[in-house]
């Protein structure tokens, strides 16, 4: 019940995406055109990135839910598409990726995805189809539609946040006002989707409701924490990076009305 994931494929893949990153903004960097020294800030947030998939692909957050508590899959889907992507975008270097838009097909490519409604559209449209019984089920007997479901999470995901985190200036974040009204509109679906889980009045999922109950949880209350989670974190993440977006636009605006004001008044007689 509380193993850890040590499949050697996932082990590696997560030692291989960190030591790549490691080697690019390190001894590597040189190969790559206009680069700078990453920052503290940078590597930091993008091993943040990797210790959220490292917890919810490996350690017993997966194993739990997996088989035994709808709450911790709900877990284990907000740290691939809510908190890793963020943390990985805030880490990657304006330089990093920019050999990636060189050509115009990959550039228009890429506009087209991160563009705030494409990106929205995607992304929910795979986080509420997974969560439909029938491919959530899916997803839970077969190991292999597991790796697409979670490929595909975290794919969009980072798209979806590309609008508020763009490390690329080919590709920039949309402007605040943008950001704040899209912020809005992300944070509406899990709030839906939590609601709904929360106040089903059956289980929803098979597997969960033939799996032993454990922690004195029946299959209801574990099903109706797993709604609140979705619905209340996820909803709150959203809401939060729109109130630090929104503070810093209005203290932006204030800031340059106040310049604004000072230069002009500096020309009066």
């Amino acid at each position: 019940m509380y193993r850890w994931e040590l499949e050697p494929s996932l082990l590696l893949g997560l030692i291989g995406q960190t030591s790549a990153y490691l080697l690019c903004v390190g001894p590597l960097r040189f190969l790559f055109p206009g680069s700078t020294p990453a920052s503290r800030k940078e590597i930091t947030c993008f091993l943040l990135g990797s210790l959220a998939l490292f917890l919810a692909l490996v350690s017993p957050i997966s194993t739990l839910g997996e088989g035994y508590l709808l709450s911790m899959h709900m877990v284990q889907h907000l740290l691939i598409t809510a908190v890793a992507p963020p943390f990985f975008l805030l880490g990657t270097p304006r330089w990093l990726l920019r050999p990636l838009v060189q050509t115009r097909p990959t550039l228009a490519i890429g506009r087209f995805l991160t563009h705030p409604v494409v990106a929205f559209l995607l992304f929910n449209v795979v986080f509420i189809g997974w969560h439909v019984p029938q491919f959530y089920e899916a997803a839970l007997r077969n190991q292999y539609v597991h790796i697409v479901e979670h490929i595909t999470f975290f794919a969009t995901a980072t798209l979806t946040w590309w609008p508020i985190f763009s490390p690329l200036d080919e590709l920039p974040a949309a402007n605040p006002g943008v950001q704040v009204l899209y912020l809005f509109f992300e944070a509406l679906p899990p709030t839906i989707l939590g609601a709904i889980i929360t106040f089903m009045g059956s289980t929803l999922y098979p597997t969960y409701a033939r799996a032993p109950e454990i922690w004195g949880l029946t299959h209801k209350n574990d099903q109706e924490i797993a709604g609140l989670i979705m619905w209340m974190i996820g909803g709150l993440i959203f809401f939060g990076v729109l109130t630090v977006v929104f503070l810093r636009w209005f203290n932006q605006d204030e800031y340059e009305e106040g310049r604004d004001f000072q230069q002009t008044g500096a020309v009066l007689p």
